[in-house]
């Protein structure tokens, strides 16, 4: 596997070797040894999946310690624009965001350290998209940054009157005003 190191301290961007032929194809999404030979030392507890249509947008979601989630991202069908945002105070990379897009085509993956908000947009017709996270959800540790924050600048590339949004993503909070994590205590 190619391991990208990303301009977020800690995230990077994941090609798997694919190995194909008339059959169709095989890769390793996932192997822990490899992984960490990469940088990449977590414990995953949880894999989620999401399926989703043209001009959703999820995010930008995170959660507060002790709950906060390292997830590593990719998507089995589709295309998305997969975005993190660096949320940790005293960090070289506070405020930053990257974007990278995922499909089922270039196989990518994104793995994301604990400290970013994370979303994604629809840009195909549908995506399914997979994540696993290094700690459990917990609701109420849960937050929302707006993901239009004009402060953070991301171009989600879909018009905004194609965007499909959640109330709670619709009403999350500016950046400037958000609940933010420590990069020294609560992160490393």
């Amino acid at each position: 596997m190619k391991v990208i190191e990303t301009e977020i301290l800690g995230a990077k961007i994941i090609e798997p070797r694919v190995f194909g032929d008339a059959r169709g194809y095989f890769f390793e999404s996932w192997n822990r040894q490899a992984f960490r030979e990469a940088g990449i030392d977590v414990d995953f507890v949880q894999d989620n999946e999401s399926f989703s249509s043209y001009g959703v947008l999820r995010g930008l979601h995170y959660q507060m310690a002790p709950y906060t989630q390292a997830k590593l991202v990719r998507v089995v069908s589709g295309t998305v624009l997969d975005v993190i945002v660096d949320i940790r105070r005293g960090s070289p990379t506070f405020g930053r965001h990257i974007a990278v897009e995922l499909s089922g085509e270039n196989k990518r993956q994104l793995f994301a350290p604990r400290g970013m908000a994370h979303g994604f947009a629809v840009l195909s017709e549908t995506a399914q998209f997979l994540y696993k996270c290094d700690n459990f959800y917990a609701p109420s540790s849960e937050r929302s940054i707006r993901f239009d924050d004009p402060a953070l600048g991301i171009d989600w590339r879909i018009r905004p009157e194609k965007w499909l949004l959640s109330a709670k993503d619709r009403d999350g909070v500016l950046f400037a005003e958000a609940d933010l994590l420590d990069f020294e205590k609560e992160i490393r």
